[in-house]
């Protein structure tokens, strides 16, 4: 029996967002090769001891070098069809054709496939049709579409996937930040990155300071519930151009409520995991560099 794995996939978002709501990259930017490796001898012993013939799909979870099984579906995921494009093989019909009684060899699809580009996958959310929800990620899934962004580099890729949600990227200005205590540490890395690229960097006062012990020059900037003019006001005349904000537990504060909203109203990128804005910066590089490449998909399959 034989066991082709289809694409392996990483979500930049961290465990305990829903996989519907996070971005994706395959191949995998930040795994090691030991632990690709690992995931590759699980997934073929888990496929044969189930007997799925056709498709399945895996998630699992790394956490200090320890490789962890969330879920198996024997089935097909959303995902299919991201994963067909990025390695340019039509996986739904060939898993059809197995269940109907052919077999991989007869199909010629013995061998993993790793692509030499880089290919997002990023969720597209509702959020400007549903006023006053919650936009932060988490377990329940938001999303009500996929875009994808090919090229040959993570941050090419990542900015043609921000792009084609129709929120794009800023290649200047100021960034605001405000985040939670326990991502301050963090924090600084990402902010450091995105005053290299030549943004400015407003923060709420907690911030600020974390960041300038840090060694980041970051202004303060008031929070809705401190006076005025707030972020809230700063956004409205056109002074921020991107916006991370994270929070933990499923209700953020008023303050982040009125900062999301105010995002969602005028169209500015945010980011309310590390995560995605280490991404982002990486994107932007990409926007600043002028790297994003246009080829035709046929051509990367090649």
């Amino acid at each position: 029996t034989i066991t082709v794995i289809g694409g392996i996939m990483e979500h930049i978002e961290e465990a305990g967002i829903h996989s519907g709501d996070s971005a994706c990259v395959l191949p995998p930017m930040t795994l090691s090769a030991d632990i690709i490796d690992t995931i590759r001898v699980q997934t073929r012993m888990i496929a044969q001891e189930l007997g799925v013939v056709g498709l399945m799909n895996i998630q699992y979870a790394v956490k200090d070098g320890e490789l962890y099984v969330l879920e198996v579906n024997p089935r097909a995921s959303r995902t299919i069809p991201f994963v067909s494009k990025a390695i340019g093989v039509p996986l739904a019909q060939l898993a059809t054709r197995v269940m109907l009684g052919s077999t991989l060899e007869e199909l010629d699809f013995t061998e993993e496939i790793v692509p030499g580009h880089i290919s997002v996958k990023e969720a597209v959310f509702p959020f400007k049709r549903f006023p006053n929800i919650n936009i932060a990620l988490g377990p329940e899934m938001k999303s009500t579409g996929e875009v994808m962004g090919i090229d040959s580099s993570f941050g090419s890729s990542f900015a043609k996937a921000q792009m084609a949600t129709g929120v794009g990227l800023p290649e200047t200005g100021t960034v605001f930040i405000s985040v939670h205590d326990y991502h301050k540490d963090r924090i600084i890395e990402v902010a450091d990155a995105f005053a290299d690229l030549g943004f400015g960097i407003v923060a709420t006062r907690g911030t600020a300071a974390h960041l300038n012990a840090g060694g980041v020059k970051a202004d303060t900037i008031l929070k809705v519930s401190e006076g005025r003019p707030n972020i809230v006001d700063h956004i409205k005349n056109g002074k921020i151009q991107m916006i991370i904000n994270t929070s933990i537990g499923r209700r953020p504060s008023e303050d982040a409520y009125h900062i999301r909203q105010s995002a969602i109203a005028y169209n500015i990128p945010y980011a309310t995991t590390i995560a995605a804005s280490r991404a982002t910066g990486e994107a932007i590089r990409s926007l600043q560099k002028k790297q994003l490449s246009i080829r035709a998909i046929q051509d990367y399959y090649e």
